[in-house]
């Protein structure tokens, strides 16, 4: 099979459809779960699908982003299998470092679902389920997005693991849609709770 990569035809095989397909999922995500998001804001449209029960439509939302998540990673790892490994990716250390980074990545993800919880990890702020307050604690105090760096950091040690540098491509798309998501999320979620913070000195001077 033709590799096309003229300056090291053994990077990534450009002709395997899994490596597309991986590439689709990871940039699918985000962008699926901000739409729904955004319409949930502005139209309710999962919380009429619950009969008014928020909560459970948070965290039918909870469900279909985790559920997406495992398939999206299931199809990383099949587009893995599928490309030529490095030889610069296969020294003995390597495994120490992928594991590690595995695990350091892994550690952010579920302490920041920890503090949050499943409705401030789910995006419970478009439902209209506020926190009283930021979450300032481990590992929001080494970063504002645990979650998404997390998730980055498993995906490079995946890609060091099987020793692929396809994997290492796709590890950057997913960090690259990433920071394009929070571009969205984070003015997004901050005028929420601006509104909120409005709406609760309005009240205090009406009263």
């Amino acid at each position: 099979m033709s590799r096309i990569l003229s300056s090291n035809p053994t990077l990534i095989d450009f002709d395997q459809r899994s490596l597309y397909i991986s590439a689709l999922s990871i940039a699918f995500n985000p962008t699926f779960w901000n739409i729904v998001a955004r319409q949930e804001y502005h139209h309710k449209i999962l919380t009429r699908l619950f009969n008014g029960r928020r909560n459970l439509a948070c965290y039918a939302l909870a469900l279909t982003i985790f559920s997406l998540g495992l398939f999206r990673d299931a199809l990383f790892e099949r587009a893995l299998r599928h490309q030529p490994v490095h030889p610069s990716l296969t020294h003995p250390l390597m495994p120490y470092i992928a594991y590690s980074l595995i695990a350091l990545g892994n550690i952010l993800v579920l302490s920041s679902t920890w503090a949050l919880g499943i409705t401030g990890t789910y995006l419970g702020d478009y439902f209209g389920i506020l926190m009283d307050e930021p979450v300032s604690s481990f590992p929001f105090n080494i970063t504002g997005a645990p979650m998404y760096y997390g998730s980055t950091m498993s995906f490079v040690g995946t890609a060091l693991l099987y020793g692929r540098p396809a994997g290492l491509a796709l590890a950057a798309e997913v960090l690259a849609v990433y920071m394009v998501a929070l571009s969205y999320e984070d003015p997004f979620t901050s005028e929420i709770y601006a509104k909120r913070d409005r709406e609760r000195r309005a009240g205090k001077k009406t009263e």
